[in-house]
Formats: structure tokens, C-alpha cells, sequence
């Protein structure tokens, strides 16, 4: 679904909190060597909701989390002050329950900010605009999604991915799968036909050593994504993970994280990125 931020109406304040400079090492829980943002080095934790089966976005690696979503995650922390972060699996069928229930304070999990959401979720952002694709084995004839007619075409269950290429060919059949992990693994015994979410997410599996070479991204981009850090409704705290954001973009932090975890080759979307004006949208 095409959704486009609501532009803040003010220039933020800076944050009152104490700031932590970026580049540096990393810090708090499941940290890297590499890890674009420097957590301080007293404060409290905060848990953050990723996914832990996206390459290149959010990725656990054994105790060790790596992606995008992850570094901004951590950036994102380190403005607010805190100088922990335990990050928490988020599928996506779970995220809104999650905030809720005050599971994690925030998610950062290629979580688009929707019209339908934004009815349960407030959302800083947005902090990337990726565009939906499809992605294929390296030798199907499929080149664009009219060639989806009558072909198993897999997403996660609660991702609006489907619903969406839906749209332009209404003749595929839907697989709903539990994971994204679970959708690359049908695609590459032939299960199914293709796999459609965010071209970020399926440059990350394309490039994964285990299916280098054999997977394909086709049709080009047909959606605009607001990636966005999602927060329970109302949180007082969402105009300052705006800025937060606003600031990583400012500081460089934002196209280091970016090519630390898609390659300094991944063609974004540059009209539309990195955004402009990330706000609260409550």
C-alpha cells in the first residue's frame, strides 16, 4: 500500500537527553566490531523489536545482531540516552500485540507505516522508503508480475505484500508463510514460484552465500514502503525517536548503516531517500 509520511509541522527541539556520538564501536547486548552507533556508557536498557531472518535488515547471528534495521536500532538508542539494548524477535504477525502489551518499546523491523496501522501504532519516521519487488529462481521465465498469473507467489503472514502485487495481478495464488526464511527455502527447492516483499529484504536473501546465483529480483520496484519505528500508541517518547532519526540522517550515521549492510552497490531509491522530515505520527 502507497502511504506517504505526514510532515511534521516543526522543526524539532534537540533532545534533552543525553546524546552519544556515532561511528564509533559498538555497545550494549548483541553487539559487533562494526557497529555504526556507540551506545553511552551508563543509562538504562531498552528493548527493541527486530526480525531475526532478514538479511541485511535484521539478522540474528548467533548472539550477535546484524542489518539497516539493527544499526539504526542502535543509533536511534544511543540518542535517547540508554546504554543497553536487548533486541527482541518480532514477527510481523505479532508486532502490534507486542507494542501493546509493552513487550519492547520499539520496533524497528521493516515496518511500514500504513493508514490501518497507524489506527493501533505511533510511528517516528519514516527512516527509509524502500519499494516492493519480486524475486525469483535465476532461470524462471517470470520477468515482471504479469508473468505471476496462476504462480505460487509466497509473503509472511501479516505483511500487506501480497494484498498489494494482488492489485496488479489478481490472478496469483497467495502462499503465506510464517517467515521470510521459510519463503527463500520454498523458492529455492521450487515450492513455489516467487517471493514478493520490500527489495530490500529480497536483495539481502539474493546475496545470501547459500543462494548466491540463484535467485533473481525482477519487475523493478511498483510501491513506496515507510519504513518507520513503531511504538505503542501515544508514546510520549515518538517526536523524540523523530528526531533521533533526523539527526542519524544529519551526522552520516544513516548512509554508513546503509552500506555496512546492502553494499555501497544497492540502488535505493535517492528522491526519496534518506528522508527529509521524519515526525511523529500518532
Amino acid at each position: 500500500m502507497k502511504f506517504r509520511a505526514i510532515t511534521a509541522a516543526t522543526a524539532a527541539a534537540a533532545l534533552g537527553l543525553g546524546l552519544s556520538a556515532c561511528g564509533g564501536s559498538s555497545g550494549g547486548s548483541g553487539g559487533s566490531s562494526d557497529a555504526v552507533c556507540k551506545l553511552p556508557s551508563s543509562g538504562s536498557s531498552v528493548k527493541i523489536g527486530i526480525k531475526y531472518d532478514q538479511p541485511g535488515m535484521g539478522l540474528k547471528d548467533g548472539s550477535n545482531y546484524k542489518g539497516f534495521d539493527v544499526d539504526i536500532a542502535r543509533c536511534v538508542a544511543a540518542q535517547l540516552g540508554y546504554s543497553k539494548v536487548d533486541f527482541v524477535e518480532s514477527p510481523s504477525p505479532q508486532r502490534e500485540k507486542m507494542l501493546e502489551a509493552g513487550t519492547v518499546k520499539m520496533i524497528l523491523a521493516t515496518y511500514s507505516i500504513t493508514p490501518k496501522r497507524l489506527k493501533v501504532v505511533s510511528f517516528a519516521g519514516p527512516y527509509f522508503v524502500a519499494g516492493q519487488s519480486v524475486l525469483v529462481q535465476s532461470n524462471s521465465d517470470i520477468k515482471d508480475v504479469a508473468g505471476l498469473a496462476g504462480k505460487k507467489v509466497c509473503s509472511v503472514t501479516g505483511s500487506t505484500s501480497v494484498d498489494n502485487l494482488k492489485e496488479k495481478q489478481p490472478n496469483l495464488v497467495p502462499q503465506k508463510y510464517d517467515t521470510y526464511s521459510a519463503c527463500a527455502e520454498a523458492l529455492s527447492t521450487g515450492a513455489i514460484d516467487a517471493m514478493t516483499t520490500d527489495d530490500t529484504i529480497l536483495a539481502g536473501y539474493a546475496n545470501q552465500q547459500q543462494y548466491k546465483g540463484k535467485f533473481k529480483l525482477v519487475g523493478g520496484t511498483f510501491s513506496e514502503e515507510n519504513y518507520g519505528v513503531g511504538m505503542k500508541k501515544g508514546d510520549a517518547d515518538c517526536q523524540k525517536v523523530a528526531d533521533a532519526i533526523k539527526k542519524i540522517v544529519d551526522d552520516g550515521s544513516w548512509k554508513k548503516a546503509l552500506e555496512n549492510n546492502l553494499g555501497k552497490d544497492y540502488k535505493y531509491n535517492d528522491k526519496l531517500n534518506p528522508p527529509k522530515s521524519p515526525s511523529c505520527q500518532a
